[in-house]
């Protein structure tokens, strides 16, 4: 049975969200491992501090905020995004959305941050491409194009705050907040609509 918000997705079963992310995860994972054997690309470095914590929970938050205030005002994006969020967090059982925060905040890093900037010359040409790279990998229709430029705008965020910081592990930890929170509120905000069905 096809999506009615959206004819050209079939809903997905819980089993199915779940492969799919870890599937992408691994093939993700894998060009970056291959990409870096075969570049001789030096991983960005990932440093374990104080410093990296405030710079991605102060990323995530501002990405968040951010989220709500486009949700609000562009009836494009929140169309998108919440044909996305339902296709992707609504079979998903609450539990699951650790893995939702994981495994894409650990593989789309690890591929487009900390493999990608260093290969591209680890410069702002280097973090726009990577960005929109990023932002077509969001894309899951052809209506989904609101949804893929703030894929975009986020790349981006997360690129130069990995350029900035020289530290993986800013992009990585906030891409896993901000997917765990926002999975969180649309959750809370759709439980009547879930548990009704």
């Amino acid at each position: 049975m096809a999506n009615p918000n959206n004819p050209e997705l079939e809903p997905l079963s819980r089993t199915q969200i779940l492969v799919f992310m870890g599937i992408t995860a691994i093939f993700l994972l894998a060009i970056a491992k291959i990409w870096q054997k075969l570049g001789a690309v030096q991983l960005l470095s990932i440093q374990f501090n104080y410093q990296a914590l405030l710079w991605s929970v102060g990323l995530a938050v501002a990405i968040t905020i951010n989220s709500g205030i486009i949700y609000r005002v562009w009836p494009a994006y929140r169309r998108s995004a919440d044909m996305y969020l339902e296709l992707v967090i609504k079979p998903l059982m609450w539990t699951d959305l650790i893995w939702l925060g994981l495994l894409p905040g650990l593989s789309e890093e690890l591929l487009f941050r900390g493999v990608m900037l260093p290969a591209l010359g680890l410069n702002i040409a280097a973090v726009a491409l990577s960005s929109i790279l990023f932002g077509v990998l969001h894309l899951s229709g052809v209506g989904q194009w609101p949804y893929v430029v703030w894929a975009t705008i986020v790349g981006f965020a997360l690129g130069y705050c990995a350029l900035v910081t020289g530290n993986l592990l800013v992009p990585v930890v906030a891409h896993i907040i901000t997917n765990l929170v926002s999975g969180l509120l649309w959750k809370i905000n759709n439980r009547q609509t879930t548990s009704e069905q």
